[in-house]
């Protein structure tokens, strides 16, 4: 079961990549609202805390390395040969803002991980 519920989270790491691309270019009249960017900074470590509660924390990273391989590879190929990513500023915080959230989980959850290990050799 809990490799059912890692594929989903890699999954859903996958579609949240692509919709966050998608709409990062939304505008209200001439001002952009690159809402995106925020759902990126909140869903990245949230999915890597999930992975690593759920899954251990070997397993934290997955969700991560999956969102950034689908922003590179539908940034860099998107629609029509169309490059989207280093199109402008808010490229680059899309990028920071899930990268940067979703290495820190990954590195509270490995040192977790170690802790608990530690632990257990202890007794």
């Amino acid at each position: 079961m809990r490799l059912v519920v890692l594929v989903a989270l890699v999954l859903d790491a996958i579609m949240l990549a692509a919709t966050e691309e998608l709409f990062l270019p939304l505008r209200i009249g001439a001002v952009p609202i690159p809402v995106t960017i925020l759902l990126a900074a909140v869903t990245t470590p949230w999915l890597v805390r999930s992975a690593a509660a759920l899954c251990g924390p070997s397993a934290a990273a997955l969700p991560l390395v999956a969102w950034v391989t689908a922003m590179l590879v539908f940034g860099f190929g998107g629609p029509g040969g169309d490059i989207l990513l280093p199109a402008d500023w808010r490229s680059l915080l899309l990028l920071s803002a899930g990268i940067f959230p979703g290495a820190v989980e990954v590195g509270r959850a490995l040192a977790r991980g170690l802790q608990v290990g530690e632990g257990l050799g202890r007794g």
